[in-house]
């Protein structure tokens, strides 16, 4: 096994990120070094440019600036309000209804937007105040919206998703967005009981029970935003179009449904293709780096090194998929979802296929372990937004996170060593 180009790339990463070099240039610029282990400079600085240009060059990538827009559209027009009122029917009046409505509310928002931050920003923003004038703490009420905001990425649509499909060579898109469907309720459900039961020893004050008439109101009035999930998802597995077309196909219904709810004017479209095209920016420039790593990764042997040594470590299923998960969950703490997932997915598939697990249930464990990791310091975006708005300090929301971490972990698990949780969905519609 040659060690040099594992310490180049992994010292060279971890120094530059110490001294405040951007994610992605320390991607490439770590990439680089290591291939210089083999190679002389300018040679591996052409092959790392080039692998950044050709790393872009996918059909299945065009979907995520157009979820990307459908997101900013989403996230202006309206939808956010409805979706609260619709859970707040459901959920309101059980112990700790104002945090179960979060929950519910971020699991529709996230899967509908398909973006954490746009998420916690709404939730956030909308329920927090309302919370705190319950008598919720705001520690426990930010708790519960950084972790139930980044569920929306299990939930489809998700980008992520989409580039756990281009890191492993093609899995299905629309078996992975089937595949999320039970993980991600089932981890919501997790969190929802730990807000119930932390809500009820802290005797936080209940809602009224709404009246079915209410709920009828509330969910005709959500009907329009939910049926997004139903065009989307439903034309994909059908095969009308692709996951590429239904991001097309996401943008133009989330503009008619902003004009119609009278939420977004003409004069605000600029501002949010330019907030899209910002967003898209970072994103496909991460992407880019991430996959020439990944390709000097390749060229170095590094995955087949770090797949026969953790394959010594025991011929146990159970304790390398165990060692593979608190991998995930350290890689989740210090680096950003995508550049994890297009970096990661070419070292850990070679030895799950080996074990015999589904890359399609592999790909939902890996984007809940860093989840996990988006709602930890010091890279946790999502734990970021949600504390600043919350107006409070991550040193006084650990304790209220930990409870909903360890419900996390137990989906993570029980999604682990359970795959027809996973891959049961794309069976019934004959994807696998």
């Amino acid at each position: 096994m040659e060690y040099l180009p594992i310490l180049v790339l992994v010292f060279s990463f971890i120094g530059l990120l110490l001294i405040g070099v951007p994610v992605a240039w320390s991607i490439a610029i770590s990439s680089l070094l290591t291939m210089m282990v083999s190679i002389s400079a300018l040679p591996a600085l052409t092959t790392v440019s080039q692998r950044i240009g050709t790393g872009l060059d996918s059909f299945a990538l065009l979907a995520i600036p157009f979820f990307i827009l459908s997101g900013q559209l989403m996230n202006k027009g309206g939808i956010a309000h409805r979706l609260i009122d619709f859970a707040k029917t459901l959920v309101g009046s059980l112990p700790g209804g104002l945090a179960l409505i979060n929950v519910i509310s971020a699991m529709l928002m996230g899967a509908i937007a398909g973006s954490a931050m746009a998420s916690a920003s709404a939730m956030g923003s909308i329920l927090g105040p309302e919370m705190e004038k319950e008598g919720y703490s705001k520690e426990f009420g930010a708790a519960v919206n950084v972790t139930s905001s980044t569920i929306g990425l299990v939930i489809p649509p998700s980008n992520v998703l989409i580039v756990y499909s281009l890191a492993s060579g093609g899995v299905s898109i629309a078996a992975l967005f089937l595949a999320g469907y039970i993980p991600g309720i089932l981890t919501g459900l997790f969190l929802m009981i730990v807000a119930a039961l932390w809500a009820k020893k802290k005797n936080y004050k209940r809602g009224k029970r709404s009246s079915l008439k209410e709920i009828i109101s509330t969910f005709i009035k959500a009907f329009p935003s939910l049926m997004l999930l139903v065009v989307v998802i439903g034309g994909i597995v059908a095969g009308i179009f692709t996951a590429t077309e239904a991001s097309a196909i996401a943008v133009l219904y989330t503009l008619v449904l902003g004009f119609w709810y009278k939420e977004i004017k003409t004069q605000d479209l600029p501002q949010i293709l330019l907030d899209s095209c910002g967003t898209t920016a970072i994103v496909m420039l991460l992407i880019g780096a991430s996959m020439s790593m990944s390709w000097v990764m390749s060229f170095e042997n590094i995955p087949q090194d770090i797949s026969t040594t953790l394959l010594a470590l025991s011929d146990n299923p159970i304790v390398i998929l165990l060692i593979i998960n608190l991998l995930l969950l350290f890689v989740g703490i210090f680096m950003d979802m995508t550049p994890a997932v297009l970096i990661f997915t070419p070292i850990f598939l070679p030895i799950i296929t080996k074990l015999g697990m589904d890359p399609v249930q592999f790909g939902i464990i890996m984007i809940l372990n860093l989840c996990i990791g988006l709602c930890t310091p010091p890279v946790g975006s999502v734990l970021f937004v949600g504390v600043g708005i919350a107006n409070t300090t991550i040193e006084k929301v650990v304790k209220p996170l930990l409870p909903m971490f360890l419900a996390m972990i137990v989906s993570l698990l029980l999604i682990t060593y359970l795959p027809e949780l996973t891959l049961w969905l794309p069976r019934v519609f004959g994807l696998l």
